[in-house]
């Protein structure tokens, strides 16, 4: 093939990605859920103690996934270590690699409870337990538990019936990919249940108060199978030093005599520098989300007297024009939103929602912040019809509507 119909057709490609432009006028009533990085700098700068988790939180709900690893490893510090390589040969001739995906389906046939966890900071989490739920599906489980609903007199009573979330859903669920998530599961079928607790207290009381939100719903409904997506150490069984012994996983088997399936994501995950990466996670050479097996026993998380039976290892993050390469899912492109002729000041924030969503209340589909004219704006986006919307720190907005054609 010539170099000029070469050219031509990757011309050609790429204008069929770029989306057609119609500017209308927008609603008065929108504003910006999501914090500019000056205004998350200027949080840390004014408090005598800054508040590093806090900053890794806002940064990874508005999708800025370097930014939320970075500020994260200043409220954990983490330690350089590194096999030998001696050792790291050791693990590579013990451990044989798998694809998570396929593993974790094949087990969850044999269980009626799956829990998996995830960093808040950390939305490629979401993108994994969001690719496991349409097999799920197919495999009788037809409940999904999420820990960051808002429960009680801010439950989302709707969102099963509207089918997608909205700014009140919950905090976490403001995050594109987690919306994306309960959008995912609504539309294959899925009941999306809140279950954190509506009480003042942490701790103990707290997973008390979930296990038994929880187990409300699988005694009524005995025979039906459920996936848990919870935070952090909310899977672990077994007996703990904190959570007054024991934590939601392992309260909700004394309730109902049922052994989870427990999965974790957090232990092993990725830190905002590679040298900063688990010596073990090092070691293994992976490029997607996988398990590892030994004589076909998975490799998982153990602590003293506790456990999660399966860890899933995550590769680092691969950027594509400064984006996250796990946000490719499902038939999603990169598709770059023109802001050369938009007249307001930088930075700004670019968010895509449905042409059919209320944006005054939906979770956008995604978010990135643009910090200058010169920088160029790519969203992850699948085939069909967008309202893309700006807004500046001074809330001016735009908005305008974009079909997307692959």
């Amino acid at each position: 093939m010539s170099k000029t119909i070469n050219s031509l057709l990757i011309a050609l490609i790429m204008t069929s990605c770029k989306p057609a432009f119609e500017e209308v006028e927008i609603d008065e009533n929108f504003k910006n859920n999501y914090k500019f990085n000056s205004e998350i700098e200027r949080m840390i700068k004014k408090a005598s103690e800054p508040d590093y988790e806090l900053a890794a939180t806002y940064s990874a709900v508005k999708g800025n996934h370097k930014k939320a690893l970075e500020y994260w490893d200043l409220v954990m510090p983490p330690k350089t270590e590194i096999y030998t390589k001696k050792q790291s040969d050791s693990i590579n001739e013990i451990y044989g690699i798998v694809q998570a995906k396929k593993y974790v389906i094949d087990q969850a046939k044999q269980n009626q409870i799956v829990i998996i966890n995830e960093y808040h900071h950390n939305a490629s989490h979401r993108v994994f337990t969001e690719s496991l739920l349409a097999e799920l599906y197919k495999n009788g489980y037809r409940n999904l538990f999420l820990e960051a609903l808002s429960n009680g007199q801010y439950v989302d009573s709707l969102l099963n019936d509207r089918k997608y979330p909205i700014q009140k859903t919950g905090f976490f669920t403001r995050n594109p990919q987690f919306g994306n998530l309960i959008r995912t599961a609504l539309e294959i079928g899925f009941k999306v249940h809140p279950y954190e607790t509506t009480q003042p207290q942490g701790g103990e009381i707290r997973e008390i108060d979930q296990a038994n939100n929880i187990h409300a719903i699988i005694k009524a409904n005995p025979n039906e199978k459920y996936l848990i997506h919870c935070g952090l150490g909310h899977a672990l069984e077994g007996k703990l030093s904190f959570f007054g012994g024991l934590s939601l996983a392992g309260r909700l088997r004394q309730l109902t005599g049922i052994d989870p399936l427990t999965i974790d994501q957090v232990y092993y995950t990725e830190k905002s520098k590679v040298e900063f990466t688990n010596p073990l996670r090092k070691a293994i050479q992976i490029k997607e989300p996988s398990v590892l097996l030994d004589n076909n026993v998975p490799f998982s998380y153990k602590n003293n007297e506790s456990w999660m039976d399966i860890v899933v290892f995550h590769p680092n993050t691969s950027y594509t024009y400064n984006r996250p390469n796990w946000l490719l899912k499902d038939n999603h492109q990169f598709v770059k939103i023109d802001l050369n002729d938009l007249e307001t000041d930088f930075p700004i924030m670019v968010m895509a929602y449905y042409e059919e969503d209320n944006i005054n209340e939906a979770v956008p589909i995604d978010v990135v912040e643009v910090t200058n004219p010169q920088d160029s704006c790519y969203l992850a986006l699948k085939k069909g019809r967008y309202q893309i919307v700006t807004i500046d720190e001074n809330g001016k907005r735009t908005l305008s509507k974009k079909k997307v054609n692959f």
